[in-house]
């Protein structure tokens, strides 16, 4: 995950959630409210210590990217 952040600059959840399935990984999901597959708790626990505190989720488009000086603090950004 960290890689591909890296070297995109962004990080759909979508994406990751695609990988895994293809990868038969899907140990790594779970299933959300909406039935949807998504990244387990665990699995984004682990992304979110190894991205350090440089790295921010835009909740409303679901991806992870680096921070910029306009992000307020913490580990959700507004776009």
């Amino acid at each position: 995950m960290l890689s591909t952040l890296t070297t995109d600059g962004c990080l759909y959840q979508q994406d990751v959630v695609d990988y895994l399935i293809k990868s038969g990984n899907e140990q790594h999901l779970k299933e959300n409210a909406d039935g949807n597959q998504a990244l387990s708790t665990k699995l984004i626990n682990k992304f979110r210590v190894d991205s350090g505190e440089n790295v921010v989720w835009v909740k409303p488009d679901k991806y992870w990217r680096y921070r910029v000086p306009e992000d307020e603090e913490g580990r959700e950004a507004r776009g």
